[in-house]
């Protein structure tokens, strides 16, 4: 499978210099998007995938990314638990915080594709606004939802971390799909059935949506 090299899509992808605060100035190098893109040999994209805690958001992002090295590409998971380690350990899971963790987020991606990787990201990010504001911060040519779409059921019988549990006796409060609401992506790109197929026919049925999606996208 190969991700072919194009002209960056400029036209189409947010410019980061918009709505910048008026006491600082964006700095434009000299390197631009379709020389990383030649140098590795790929187009860069953001593969996000959302849905219920234990649908098996990491697990096929860390074997897509897999997949996709093993592929020869440039590519790096962005998980949910591991940036509320370090970048957004500040956050909470308030409605507001879960929108600032998820904004974030796009920042790091858009940051990510302009450096020409192909970005993998595994959050809930439960709102269907916050997802917008990623698609418009990232770029709607360079945004691939996956919607995994195990559902609830399946996913408190998983409960590999235990969450469910904790949430359905009130220790945990806000718990997305418990006590927090989940809205489903109205048309992502892609929907997952974790609990109908294994994760490895998943990955391989991501790979050829997004490889038909760059290509239409060329």
């Amino acid at each position: 499978m190969t991700f072919k090299p194009s002209e960056p899509m400029s036209s189409k992808t947010a410019d980061p210099a918009q709505g910048l605060r008026s006491d600082v100035v964006w700095h434009k190098g000299h390197v631009q998007l379709a020389d990383r893109s030649r140098l590795l040999r790929q187009q860069p994209m953001t593969v996000w995938l959302t849905g219920l805690s234990g649908s098996g958001k990491s697990t096929l992002g860390f074997g897509l990314e897999r997949c996709l090295v093993d592929l020869g590409h440039a590519c790096f998971v962005l998980d949910g638990d591991n940036i509320r380690h370090q970048l957004n350990r500040d956050l909470g899971f308030s409605p507001g915080d879960r929108s600032e963790n998820i904004r974030r987020i796009a920042e790091v991606a858009r940051l990510m594709n302009d450096a020409g990787l192909i970005v993998v990201t595994a959050f809930i990010s439960p709102y269907l606004s916050d997802r917008h504001l990623a698609q418009e911060i990232i770029g709607a040519d360079r945004f691939f939802e996956v919607h995994v779409a195990a559902p609830i059921t399946v996913c408190e019988q998983r409960d590999p971390k235990g969450m469910y549990k904790r949430a359905r006796s009130g220790e945990i409060k806000e718990f997305t799909g418990v006590s927090a609401p989940y809205e489903a992506p109205v048309s992502p790109a892609l929907v997952i059935d974790t609990s109908s197929a294994p994760p490895q026919t998943c990955i391989s049925s991501i790979l050829s949506e997004l490889r038909a999606h760059i290509n239409h996208a060329l």
